[in-house]
């Protein structure tokens, strides 16, 4: 039986938009696992609670309510050092924005997490992330001489350098062409596997289709979950949850 790296039970969360103003809930209840070896899609109309729920998962964002378990830790439970520290040594991020250090080179970019965590960092890693991502020869590139599908094949790298058990993707594909978008996702199912997770929040349901199972978001709550669905299968379960919201 897989491992369970990441759980949430009953998980709430609202935004105050303004002093007289009531709170805005975003999240009203979500109960969800994540095993180790899986590729899980969150997927949902606009304003379901994708990215807040991405980021309460991770640690990113405090919730209000539930709980959230994080490679054995509660996340609500952890100071902000213990709560970093978890981060930095279990998890990747990968967002739509490349958070590339534009002043360093792509092999640099990609070795920076491992400096700033005081590992040794091992130039065969940088390496071997570079040449999974096809960048070996951009090796001494900065972003600027980058193409934005290129960047984004870096901030992959950085994170396949580290090997964290679970990856967060937000919108990873969103500014890229189909071919590199592909590419990407590749790297994305390939970085599921064995002990490790990928939890990816997306606007493209062919990207969605890819994964283990696909989790449909409505109104702050889980709609529906697909177990290895075809593409026409999530669009179908999107439009509906769009059309009942």
């Amino acid at each position: 039986m897989n491992t369970t790296l990441l759980s949430a039970q009953d998980l709430q969360k609202s935004f105050r938009l303004g002093r007289k103003q009531p709170p805005a809930t975003v999240l009203r209840g979500i109960s969800l696992a994540v095993r180790a070896g899986e590729l899980v899609s969150i997927v949902g109309p606009s304003g379901s609670g994708k990215s807040t729920l991405l980021y309460c998962l991770s640690g990113l964002e405090p919730y209000d309510a539930g709980r959230v378990t994080l490679m054995g830790s509660e996340l609500r439970t952890l100071g902000r050092g213990s709560l970093a520290a978890l981060r930095r040594d279990h998890v990747g991020f990968v967002f739509q924005s490349y958070n590339l250090i534009p002043a360093l080179t792509a092999r640099e970019n990609v070795a920076l997490p491992a400096r700033l965590a005081r590992r040794r960092t091992m130039k065969r890693d940088v390496d071997r992330a570079l040449a999974d991502v096809g960048l070996v020869d951009h090796a001494r590139h900065r972003p600027s001489e980058l193409s934005g599908g290129q960047q984004q094949r870096v901030a992959i790298a950085r994170v396949l350098a580290m090997h964290p058990d679970i990856v967060f993707a937000d919108e990873p594909t969103g500014s890229l062409d189909t071919a590199t978008g592909t590419a990407v996702l590749t790297l994305l199912r390939q970085a599921a596997s064995g002990t490790r997770s990928v939890v990816m929040v997306t606007h493209d349901l062919e990207a969605a289709a890819r994964a283990d199972r696909v989790l449909v978001l409505r109104d702050g709550l889980i709609h529906r979950e697909l177990a290895t669905p075809t593409p026409e299968q999530v669009f179908d379960a999107v439009s509906l949850a769009g059309d009942a919201a």
